[in-house]
């Protein structure tokens, strides 16, 4: 049960709100793809290591991928809002059944419960 991961230098965790870019390659062109979401599952040891993002689409259809951590297409992984602060489980299936609005209760505990620096 993983909560956080290292992909070159930036680590994620389940909770946040990430953009993987990944590198496609089609005939003979290559182009980078953007796929952003929230990571619901990290699973796995070592090498074989994955995670889960999961994003709502066009007409309110969930979309979820799978991106193997050791792949070489994934160009970067950029971390959008963190949310390991206010997630209480390792693997946020739940979500699946929640609206947008009610996910966002997730973020809130995070301000919730960190210290204001002033």
């Amino acid at each position: 049960m993983a909560l956080k991961v290292m992909h070159k230098e930036v680590e994620f965790a389940v909770g946040d709100r990430v953009k993987v870019v990944q590198k496609i390659k089609e005939a003979d062109k290559e182009r980078s793809q953007v796929f952003e979401g929230l990571v619901i599952a990290i699973r796995g040891r070592g090498e074989d290591k994955s995670f889960t993002v999961r994003r709502v689409g066009e007409a309110r259809i969930g979309i979820e991928r799978i991106f193997p951590l050791s792949s070489p297409t994934i160009e970067k992984i950029a971390i959008i809002k963190k949310g390991l602060v206010g997630v209480k489980r390792a693997k946020l299936y739940y979500v699946r059944k929640k609206t947008p609005r009610e996910i966002e209760k997730i973020y809130s505990r995070v301000f919730a419960k960190e210290p204001h620096k002033s």
